[in-house]
Parts: C-alpha cells; sequence; structure tokens
C-alpha cells in the first residue's frame, strides 16, 4: 500500500497551475502516463497473476455484489483459519485506513501513533478527523491511552521490520486503543524472518492487488482480534461503510487470492524476485547509491548522489524523461532517497542506461 504519501509541501509541482495544496504524492502513472520502468511501487513485477487476472476479466459486472460478501468473506476466513465473523470487506487499503480512523474517532481516539516513516494516508486519514499524529521512536511504542497505533510489515518505504509488532504481541493495548498492522507487503516477503502469527489484540490490513500484480484493482479486507470487544467494533465498522464498498472485479480478485493456485503463484514468484533484487542491488551500489539496508521485501530505499547538479530532484525529473520513474521518499520523511521496487532484468538495464546519460549530462553541466 506504499504507493502514496501525504506531503502539502510539495503538492502543487505538476505545473497544472491548480491548487494541490491538499493532494498526496503517488508511485505510478502520472500527468506524463504510464512509466516505461515504473520503479515506484511496489506491485509483483511477476504478474499479473494469471488466474487471478482471468478472474478479475471473467468477473460478472452487470450485476450487485452480495451486499454481506457471504462466500468471500467464508473463503477469505478459509485462508487465515478464522470464522468468517471476523472479516470485513473493505474498498481498498486506503479505504480501510480512513474507515478505521474514523472508527477510532467515533470512540474517542484522540491521537494515532505512526511509525518513524509511514504511508501517507495513516496521518492523513487522522488529520481529516482531527486526531492528533504522534511519531514513535523506531523500536517503541508509545504509552498512550485511547489511541489508534499503526504498523506495517514489513515497513514501507524501507522494507525493514517493524520493531513494534514484536512488543504488541507482549503486551496488551492500552485501555481504549486500537491496533492495526498493515499487510500490505507480507506475501512479498523474500525474507523470511518475521513472525509467523499476528495473534493477541491485533488488527490486520490485507491488500493482495500488490502481491497479484493487479494494482489497479481495488479490494482489500481486514481482519479483527477475537473477543467480544473486537466483535462490536466490526459491527461499527460495517455501520461505517457505504453499501457494496467492492465491486464485481474486486470481489473476484479477493476470491481468487483465497484460493490454493494464486498462493501457490505468489509463492513461486519469490525466488525470481529475491534474484532479480540481488542484481538490482548490485547496480545500485556500483552506481555509488547508498542504500538503506535491511529490506526484507520487494523493495528498497537508496540515497541518490548528493553531487548531482539540481538535487535528488533534478536526478527524478531527469530519469523521467528517459521513461524512468523512482519513488521520492521526501513525503515519507527521507529527503534525498528514493524507494526502488525491484523490477525484471530488463529494466533494470534501462535505468543502468539511463544514469550513466543523467549522470554523464551533470558531470559536463
Amino acid at each position: 500500500m506504499a504507493e502514496r504519501a501525504h506531503s502539502p509541501a510539495s503538492a502543487g509541482a505538476s505545473g497544472t497551475g491548480a491548487d494541490l495544496s491538499g493532494a498526496s504524492i503517488h508511485g505510478g502513472p502520472d500527468a506524463a502516463g504510464v512509466p516505461l520502468h515504473d520503479f515506484s511501487t511496489n506491485s509483483n513485477a511477476c504478474g499479473p497473476c494469471p488466474p487471478a487476472l482471468l478472474a478479475v476479466q471473467q468477473a460478472d459486472s452487470t450485476r450487485y455484489p452480495d451486499p454481506a460478501y457471504t462466500r468471500l468473506r467464508q473463503a477469505l476466513a478459509a485462508l487465515h483459519g478464522v470464522v468468517a465473523d471476523r472479516i470485513v470487506v473493505m474498498g481498498s487499503a486506503s479505504e480501510g485506513i480512513h474507515r478505521l480512523t474514523a472508527l477510532a474517532a467515533q470512540q474517542g481516539m484522540g491521537q494515532v501513533v505512526l511509525p518513524p516513516y509511514s504511508y501517507g494516508d495513516y496521518a492523513q486519514a487522522a488529520q481529516a478527523r482531527g486526531l492528533a499524529v504522534l511519531r514513535r521512536a523506531d523500536g517503541a511504542t508509545a504509552g498512550l491511552n485511547a489511541a489508534l497505533h499503526w504498523a506495517c510489515e514489513p515497513a514501507s518505504p524501507t522494507g525493514r521490520d517493524d520493531a513494534a509488532l514484536a512488543r504488541w504481541l507482549e503486551v496488551p493495548a492500552p485501555g481504549g486503543s486500537l491496533r492495526v498492522v498493515d499487510c500490505a507487503y507480507r506475501p512479498l516477503l523474500l525474507e523470511d524472518t518475521l513472525p509467523t502469527t499476528l495473534a493477541g489484540d491485533v488488527w490486520q490490513l490485507w491488500s493482495p492487488n500488490k502481491a497479484l500484480g493487479l494494482t489497479g484493482v481495488r479490494a482489500a479486507y481486514a481482519i479483527a482480534p477475537a473477543g467480544e470487544g473486537a466483535a462490536a467494533q466490526v459491527q461499527a465498522l460495517l455501520a461505517l461503510s457505504p453499501s457494496w464498498p467492492v465491486g464485481a472485479h474486486g470481489v473476484a480478485m479477493l476470491q481468487a487470492w483465497a484460493t490454493a493456485a494464486v498462493q501457490q503463484w505468489v509463492t513461486q514468484c519469490l525466488p525470481t524476485l529475491r534474484a532479480w533484487k540481488a542484481r538490482q542491488l548490485a547496480l545500485c551500489q556500483r552506481w555509488g547509491w547508498a542504500v538503506v539496508p535491511g529490506s526484507l521485501a520487494n523493495y528498497f530505499v537508496a540515497a541518490l548522489p548528493v553531487s548531482h547538479t539540481g538535487g535528488a530532484d533534478r536526478v527524478l525529473t531527469d530519469l523521467r524523461q528517459h521513461g524512468i520513474k523512482l519513488r521520492d521518499c521526501t513525503s515519507f520523511g527521507l529527503h534525498g532517497h528514493v524507494r526502488l521496487g525491484v523490477l525484471p532484468p530488463a529494466s533494470q538495464d534501462a535505468l543502468d542506461a539511463a544514469w550513466q546519460q543523467v549522470a554523464d549530462a551533470a558531470a559536463r553541466s
């Protein structure tokens, strides 16, 4: 999920003349169209997943889905080994973030606690509802009452493990608080070092479109913890939902996600992504880009060389003119850094050639 980050200070740079002071920074296509080689998103570069794509293409868009998503919730519950009453279908991970934040505000939580660097919708949803936004120190959890706490596994943009999770599993949430772990990239872990279970009082938010290489299909779901308190929160989340938050194509994608064939396909992608990542890391190191260590996922962060005329902004602009898009990490709080999703060797070679041209032009200027 972490394709979006809120950055009021940097908004308005699109050249449209419009007031974009409330806009957000995204990866993916932009005003220049679809990049030839798009490193700016974390979508599975092995995708799209064939059976999931076929299911979406064959979806019956002439009818409403079941408004209760009965069969879909049963399939997702079976995938995760929980009862269907714990599954809440959501329009997307971003819609889920906003709805969970609305629930927190409704239940009197006046603060939202975020990781040191994080997906911008967490803060944007909090600010839209007048909630205070706090960032926890890396490795610590804020000991606050009545707060919505977010974690991401693995974290975005860095791809590291979120140190708060181990603590969450040991210590119950403060009274009146809500803990949610964003599992957007958990299926794309390339290093199996994170906890295998997310037990206790933690909510899970899943958005499998990235793992399936189908980011244009918007659909997600949350898994509530067990217990009467969480059951009441499920009902409150359902009451906050519009009718049919997920359409036929999103239902088809999630139904496919819950099948053994699609789960096997994702697993089979991991060795390929691991090899592509190693190759891409080696290229970055050869260029002198300082890679932030510790990424466990199909993406990583690197600091661009400071010697380039015009700085990181100029580098990104120049590369975009060569059909290459990287993800600026300024809105994540990492100025001068970029996040790169792992792409196949052909795209890496295109980036290599483009960077040489950009670097040579900078050296001559």
